[in-house]
């Protein structure tokens, strides 16, 4: 308990039920506050609604939705960045029942053509940007019969957010109560390591994620997060957490300054941050070379990637004392999966990761049941326990829980692929990812499935091989890949120098095989090529395309043929 706040009603399904609650027991807490631009003495400044306001300012949207034909079960893309619009928006079609359709501008305009086209959208409700790029590529123009723009309407028709928040009526709306298995949202994967798929997300599991992040984390009414995510952002308000958010771009996550980042934190005295590795990376920098503090932070939830031994190390050095850095394992359809602190980490498992290990992404979360299965690219019938592998043993990783999704918008040869049907009428979910379990019951996990390379010599598996390269000192990264030639697959290392590195590459070359050599998981890679920059995801750049990387790396072996698999 925090205060008079009340501890979450467990029978709520519809979230936007807890910030009806926070609106009532404290209608004066900050709900969100969003980067606007400059004061005249150079201060940042920002705009802001109070928990009654979000309330109210949603409620007002839920009317004027409603009264333009989106009402429960209406599938509405929602492109939108994070800003007090966009808070109050969501949790007005949560009241209502339409369903967002959200998807990452960052995974690039055919794929979000793609997708759009798949979710089959009745309506769109997007910034002027967003409206112009809906009609000039022709985005789900089959489907869409109402739009909406947040901000001036140009050339396309349709409404403005403005001019229906005026009109509608400032009467409390009636918070839809659904049934538990009824869509709340349709959430598009990133794309980054495989086609973006729109994950389907019941109501029941979105309370879940709430109470699995108060439960797993202990994030408690009154905090404050400095939110550079919008998906956890918007989770925000509903825990009774301010969401605080930075002047960045959220769809390019590297590219954000530090500098904007820690003068928010600063200036909210931020007590929780959900960032990627790249961003914990750039902000420890930052915080090191100035000799700042995180002093007001109680935790840091680093998701979206393994983040490096490096950085967790020089950002633990920010945080006071006791508190660290809380790496997170999961994925859009499952979240969270496992969990495991910076201070173990740098204690223990960095030492196994350099050594090939893979990375250690911690023990299953409460209520989380995470198994290691055989590796096959075949749908899985049906589960059974006699499939589960011994400790130790690496195999694909499988999650069941409350937080788990069912099924894919459109894609049932994907929902088949991906969902293992139990007899209980509930479902494992493939996490495309490989890995084992230790002695002491944690995770590992070794990189994804689709990347492996089957080798004559053997199995070979990202993260372990690439760890070990990684160890060099004038090895910025570097990434596995598989090239078939004369139908044999060849496994070679595909290396990305750090940019002051004064070695020459025959030098490098000589010294990363010895390095291989000594390595189980290496010794069977006798080849070194130098990228000059490798093809990574502008959104984290954390995950390489290793795809891409294969066809550079086949093209310079003399073959046109590559192999993940």
């Amino acid at each position: 308990m925090n205060g008079d706040v009340p501890d979450h009603n467990p029978d709520h399904v519809n979230v936007a039920e807890f910030l009806a609650d926070l609106s009532r027991s404290q209608p004066g807490t900050l709900a969100v506050a969003v980067s606007d631009g400059r004061n005249p003495d150079g201060t940042a400044r920002y705009a802001e609604l109070t928990a009654l306001e979000l309330h109210h300012r949603s409620d007002r949207i839920a009317h004027a939705l409603v009264a333009i034909g989106i009402g429960p079960g209406v599938r509405t893309v929602l492109m939108v960045p994070p800003s007090l619009d966009f808070f109050a928006l969501t949790f007005a079609m949560l009241k209502v029942g339409a369903i967002p359709v959200m998807v990452d501008p960052g995974m690039g305009i055919k794929n979000l053509g793609e997708c759009l086209g798949e979710a089959e959208p009745q309506a769109f409700i997007g910034v002027p940007k967003a409206q112009a790029a809906r009609v000039i590529f022709g985005w789900a123009k089959q489907t869409l019969r109402t739009s909406v723009t947040v901000g001036r309407r140009f050339f396309w028709g349709g409404y403005t957010l403005n001019k229906l928040e005026a009109a509608a009526p400032g009467d409390p709306f009636p918070i839809l109560h659904p049934d538990p298995e009824q869509t709340a949202a349709i959430l598009f994967t990133s794309g980054s390591t495989g086609v973006p798929k729109g994950v389907v997300t019941p109501f029941r599991v979105f309370a879940a994620q709430v109470k699995a992040l108060r439960d797993v984390y202990g994030i408690r009414p009154g905090e404050r997060d400095l939110a550079t995510f919008p998906l956890f952002a918007l989770f925000g308000p509903a825990l009774g957490m301010a969401s605080v958010v930075p002047d960045m771009d959220a769809s390019r996550p590297a590219g954000a300054d530090p500098k904007l980042l820690f003068e928010a934190f600063r200036d909210y005295a931020c007590t929780n941050l959900f960032a990627s590795p790249t961003l914990i990376d750039k902000l420890g920098l930052y915080c090191t070379d100035h000799g700042l503090e995180l002093t007001s932070l109680r935790r840091a939830i680093s998701a979206g990637a393994p983040a490096s031994s490096p950085a967790l190390e020089r950002f633990q050095r920010c945080l006071p004392e006791g508190v660290e850095v809380l790496t997170s394992y999961g994925a859009t359809e499952s979240l969270p999966v496992t969990m495991l602190g910076s201070r173990e980490i740098l204690r223990e498992t960095r030492q196994l990761t350099d050594q090939g290990g893979g990375v250690c992404v911690g023990r299953p979360a409460p209520g989380m049941y995470v198994r290691i299965v055989p590796m096959h690219d075949e749908p899985i019938e049906s589960w059974s326990e006699d499939l589960v592998l011994p400790q130790g043993e690496i195999g694909e990783i499988v999650v069941r829980g409350a937080v788990v999704t069912r099924s894919y918008y459109n894609r049932p040869q994907a929902t088949k692929l991906a969902k293992i049907p139990t007899e209980s009428d509930d479902v494992w979910h493939r996490m495309g990812d490989v890995g084992y379990f230790d002695e002491q019951g944690r995770l590992w996990m070794c990189g994804r499935k689709s990347h492996r390379v089957d080798a004559e010599t053997g199995t070979l598996y990202t993260v372990p091989c690439e760890a070990v390269f990684n160890t060099h000192p004038d090895v910025r990264r570097s990434a596995l890949v598989g090239v078939v030639r004369e139908g044999v697959t060849t496994p070679l290392i595909c290396v990305e120098r750090v940019k002051q590195t004064t070695i020459e590459k025959g030098q490098l070359t000589r010294e990363l095989l010895e390095i291989a050599r000594s390595h189980e998981h290496t010794r069977a890679i006798d080849t070194v090529l130098y990228h000059p920059a490798f093809p990574v995801d502008v959104r984290h750049n954390a995950k390489i395309f290793r795809e891409k990387l294969a066809v550079w790396a086949s093209k310079k072996m003399g073959s046109h043929q590559t192999s993940h698999s």
